[in-house]
């Protein structure tokens, strides 16, 4: 009785002993850092085997003639003006089912299906108007459409460009079938600056006439652009558009045919530090200097 007592005692030393081995060895393994086997590819190069939010960015190219790859703070409103074209046939062109929505990085078609372009299309790569950022704001009249997801900070759009008094009269340049004439009268206040001035301020009297400077079609009228004010935008050919900002008043809508001289607005200093007309020529989209498009005053 004895001896089998004494037995049984140690077998369960036995496996008290084999127990905490076990433990033991369990215990080391887990302080053993697995390492990943680095991942190769076909070539034989090892291939980084950190976690993905290390990886970096592979930068965009830039876009394909006739395209406009989507920047920060662009609207669809500013995407259109920058390459000569109507917001509503870039929305069309694109399929865009809601315009109010485009991402940054989105690439945008802005010249129309089968049309030629060459190799860098003037209007796509230009610098925001003024040298900032354009951006839609809760104003009255039309919510500026396809605002881009990630916001930028922009400042004033006109830059300090030297005032005037008065410029040398030029010849008036007949652009196409397009001859300009001026939108009002009176003095240049701040001259074109590609960097600082995407057009020419002109002076006048609250609630002055603004007369279209030749024939076209109105395709934007409001105040969805930053540092506009009241807007208007004006087709005229494929090439040519004027816009004409800081209005008091706008007299005609979006769609409406426009004939040279006619009044499509009173003067007023929306958006302005005072009453003035800010006055552009965009060729295929790009600011070009106003004064050589005008006849002599």
């Amino acid at each position: 009785m004895l001896r089998s007592e004494s037995v049984s005692a140690s077998l369960v030393t036995i496996q008290r002993t084999v127990c905490v081995a076990a433990a033991l060895a369990m215990l080391t393994a887990c302080s053993t850092r697995l390492e990943p086997a680095p991942v190769i590819d076909r070539s034989g190069t090892p291939l980084s085997t950190t976690g993905v939010g290390s990886a970096q960015a592979v930068p965009l190219g830039p876009p394909p003639p006739g395209y406009y790859r989507v920047k920060p703070g662009d609207t669809l409103y500013r995407v259109a003006l920058e390459n000569g074209q109507n917001y509503r046939d870039i929305a069309a062109w694109n399929n865009l089912t809601n315009p109010n929505q485009i991402e940054v990085d989105q690439l945008l078609r802005v010249v129309p299906p089968g049309a030629s372009v060459a190799a860098s299309p003037p209007g796509v790569a230009a610098a925001p108007l003024g040298g900032a950022a354009v951006q839609s704001r809760p104003l009255g009249g039309p919510a500026a459409p396809g605002a881009a997801s990630t916001p930028s900070t922009a400042a004033p759009p006109y830059g300090s460009a030297p005032a005037i008094s008065s410029i040398p009269p030029q010849p008036g340049a007949v652009a196409g079938n397009v001859n300009f004439a001026w939108p009002v009268r009176g003095p240049v206040l701040n001259a074109f600056d590609e960097a600082k001035n995407k057009g020419v301020n002109l002076g006048g009297a609250l609630g002055a006439p603004v007369k279209s400077s030749a024939d076209g079609r109105v395709v934007y009228a409001g105040n969805g652009l930053r540092g506009y004010g009241n807007l208007i935008i004006i087709k005229h050919d494929a090439t040519y558009l004027t816009a004409y900002a800081h209005n008091r008043t706008l007299l005609v809508k979006e769609g409406d045919p426009v004939t040279k001289g006619q009044t499509i607005a009173e003067m007023g200093s929306t958006d302005a530090d005072k009453v003035m007309l800010h006055f552009e020529v965009r060729k295929q989209g790009k600011p070009v200097d106003p004064m050589k498009y005008l006849p002599p005053q």
